[in-house]
């Protein structure tokens, strides 16, 4: 049994600017996990946003547990609360913004799984 407890994963500063912790990620894992996907929790501060970036050949998907937001992809923008969930196609331009008073939490699933040079951040 694999029990991932969130307060024991390395939090990181991901390329987009959000606080990052990776649960679980087949291609950095030593577990062999038979995954497909990378699940990682992102927190944002109340103001902040993430930087506009793409995946070039995966998709994502962003489940909110905390906080409120908005969220940009591409042309579209909408707000986002604890129990949305927001999918997000190969090469979309996306970003969000903490637009609460408390913390902006979620989770980010990416398919096929998460590697640095899978993204990249868009002027």
């Amino acid at each position: 049994m694999l029990i991932r407890r969130l307060n024991e994963r390395k939090e990181i500063t991901a390329l987009d600017d959000t606080k990052v912790r990776e649960i679980l990620n087949p291609l950095h894992d030593d577990n062999h996990l038979h995954l497909g996907y990378s699940l990682a929790h992102a927190v944002l501060k109340p103001g902040q946003s993430s930087l506009p970036h793409r995946f070039k050949e995966a998709s994502e998907v962003y489940c909110i547990t905390k906080g409120q937001g908005i969220m940009y992809i591409d042309d579209d923008s909408a707000e986002v609360g604890v129990g949305d969930t927001i999918y997000i196609p190969p090469m979309g331009t996306q970003y969000i913004e903490n637009s609460g008073a408390e913390t902006l939490e979620f989770l980010c699933i990416v398919y096929p799984s998460w590697q640095p040079d899978a993204e990249e951040l868009v002027e």
